[in-house]
């Protein structure tokens, strides 16, 4: 039977005796150098955005739809707002989504999913039957109905509700990783010795999950940015509160595009992207760091030869040749 990517990750992690000695590895990759560095530049961003905005987002003007300029950067909107200070002070809201949103959600599939694989039977079968209930609940259309019933639909609730709906997957991936890791002879060990369970799952099982962990919720974190940004873009959030997605929802109202107005919508545009972009480059630096076919010294990809009718041929730092290995 095939052994998937993360399924190996894990497996190695927990064999692997040098694993502490390359607990900064992580850092040295330049995928996850530069992701970090922008989602850094975000979180500054946020933290300082409403200090820093030359003007109030909200505040109108005489100048009219203006273009880039010295005294607005990124130009203004059809009522003479500042669409530098609206994306500057829309930041914060953005980011509190995305990462309440990824805790919350991080902590319910740990607890529900690493429990029901490591306990099994009864427990096992209760916490799967509640996974798989949650797993097919929609999130975008609940929070559309729950925002007409509740007049101010924060950014609190709404990162509450895409944390309800969004744990399901990760508690399934983490329930199957505890599977293949709860008979392992380091476990069992700690079960011979007396080690009570929850001893047992802190200490032995769950440091082989961290990446796995990690991994889910940076994808979290990026399924709720952009639901809230889409939720703000077709006006069910609560559009006085400033996001990316309320000035593309104000320039597509606005009919921007119509009207050449491209500075209105592009910055918005870029920094959803920019932003997940980091995200994502920090996700293909924790599997460069996890997965052993692609793991090497410096924390680097290996750079894999392909041709047909070969195994594929890895080159080492010195430009040796090395076969890879193939599991089943």
């Amino acid at each position: 039977m095939a052994v998937t990517a993360t399924e190996v990750a894990v497996l190695d992690a927990a064999e692997s005796p040098a694993a502490s000695k390359r607990k900064f590895r992580f850092l040295r990759g330049r995928k996850t150098v530069i992701g970090l560095g922008i989602l850094l530049f975000f979180v500054l961003i946020a933290i300082i955005g409403p200090w820093i905005a030359p003007y109030d987002p909200s505040a109108m003007s005489q100048d009219l739809l203006e273009a880039p300029s010295g005294s607005h950067w990124f130009g203004t909107t059809q009522t003479g707002q500042d669409v530098l200070s609206q994306i500057l002070v829309g930041t914060r809201g953005v980011l509190v989504v995305g990462f309440v949103a990824g805790i919350l959600a991080t902590a319910l599939s740990v607890l529900i999913g690493v429990t029901a694989g490591f306990l099994g039977g009864l427990a096992d079968e209760a916490l799967s039957l509640l996974s798989n209930v949650f797993l097919v609940i929609p999130g975008l259309p609940l929070i559309i109905i729950i925002a007409s019933f509740v007049t101010d639909a924060g950014d609190l609730l709404i990162a509450f509700v895409i944390a309800l709906t969004s744990w399901a997957w990760g508690a399934r991936v983490l329930r199957a990783q505890t599977l293949s890791l709860r008979r392992r002879d380091y476990v069992e060990a700690a079960r011979a010795t007396g080690e009570p369970t929850w001893r047992i799952i802190i200490f032995e099982v769950m440091p082989n999950l961290t990446a796995v962990i990690a991994s889910g919720f940076v994808g979290t974190v990026i399924f709720a940015i952009l639901s809230e940004i889409t939720l703000a873009f077709i006006g069910v959030a609560d559009i006085s509160n400033w996001n990316w997605g309320t000035v593309l929802f104000w320039a597509q109202s606005s009919q921007a595009l119509a009207q050449g107005a491209w500075w209105w919508f592009v910055p918005a545009g870029l920094c959803i992207a920019l932003l997940g972009m980091s995200l994502a480059l920090i996700n293909f630096g924790i599997d460069e760091f996890v997965n052993p076919r692609l793991r090497t010294e410096t924390g680097g990809s290996k750079k894999v030869r392909m041709r047909v009718g070969f195994t594929p041929v890895a080159r080492s730092g010195n430009g040796t040749p090395r076969h890879k290995e193939t599991r089943s």
